[in-house]
């Protein structure tokens, strides 16, 4: 299948198809939507600013790979102007649901009106290449907003903050999504002290993680044959055999900031790894998705 994407593509051009056939309703939970920038500003310049990758081609690789449900995240590529997320929303047949970026400062009128379009959460990151929207304490007050509103709280962050925000998320009145497995280095393994904590984080009903990311986590060397995502699956199957009914998946199409363009076939294909019956990739596509997002179709 040929995407037609732009001459730098931030996507692999001609996905791999899966060897595995994903079950009925499947969901990837962890997207992203980048123009087209004429109709849709960028809030990013220069060597930061990928190349489009629009709603028809994220549409397009879906059927591709056999996904029919999808959740997309709102990237700070566009800033807190979500209208491209909203927009791949609406054209997305009752299949799409998107998580906003949106200011502490947002007024209620404007959360309601993200909620009735679709937006199931919001979304805040801590990572150092992207500037921080407030400080902890602030969002989890923020939390009690989302509340009345059914909204979720998600959260993007450096591996080693997870011991100075894990107490304070977990006083948060929403549930609380933690996006890639907590960025953790999975070259360090399953007993290292990120990935131990992102653990015991998990023990709490309150939290989700995104067994997402398993191509930026694991460790690559550029002039690899192919990419050997084995460390990442690997942390990915003891989260979802952990906690079965509190994971998510994600391919975190497109793929920008990267050392390398993932083979998005190939992350599909992985996923007889993370979850090696049927039955718990079931629970992971389809029922945890359908029931956390609410998706009416």
């Amino acid at each position: 299948m040929n995407l037609h994407p732009p001459a730098t593509p931030t996507y692999c051009q001609e996905p791999t198809p899966p060897r595995l056939v994903l079950p009925p309703g499947a969901c990837d939970t962890h997207v992203h939507v980048f123009g087209p920038a004429s109709r849709f500003p960028l809030a990013v310049s220069g060597q930061a600013a990928p190349a489009d990758a629009p709603k028809e081609t994220l549409y397009a690789l879906h059927r591709h790979l056999g996904i029919q449900r999808c959740v997309i995240v709102q990237s700070a590529v566009h800033g807190l102007d979500n209208a491209v997320t909203e927009d791949a929303i609406a054209h997305g047949e009752g299949r799409y649901l998107g998580v906003a970026l949106v200011p502490l400062s947002v007024d209620d009128a404007e959360l309601a009106r993200l909620a009735r379009v679709g937006f199931r959460g919001v979304r805040f990151n801590f990572m150092k290449h992207l500037a921080p929207a407030g400080g902890i304490d602030e969002i989890v007050a923020f939390t009690r907003r989302l509340a009345p509103l059914g909204m979720h709280l998600q959260v993007h962050f450096e591996s080693a903050l997870i011991h100075h925000l894990a107490g304070p998320l977990a006083q948060s009145a929403v549930p609380v999504v933690i996006d890639h497995m907590g960025r953790v280095d999975a070259s360090l393994g399953p007993e290292h002290a990120d990935f131990a904590a992102l653990r015991q984080l998990m023990r709490n009903p309150l939290f989700r993680v995104k067994v997402s990311g398993i191509d930026r986590v694991s460790p690559f060397a550029l002039g690899q044959a192919a990419p050997d995502y084995a460390s990442g699956i690997a942390l990915a199957r003891v989260l979802v055999r952990e906690f079965p009914e509190r994971c998510l998946w994600g391919s975190d199409w497109p793929h920008p900031n990267h050392t390398h363009v993932p083979d998005d076939g190939a992350l599909v294909d992985a996923l007889t790894q993370i979850a090696p019956d049927a039955r718990t990739r079931e629970q992971l596509l389809v029922r945890n998705p359908l029931e956390f997002y609410r998706f009416e179709i």
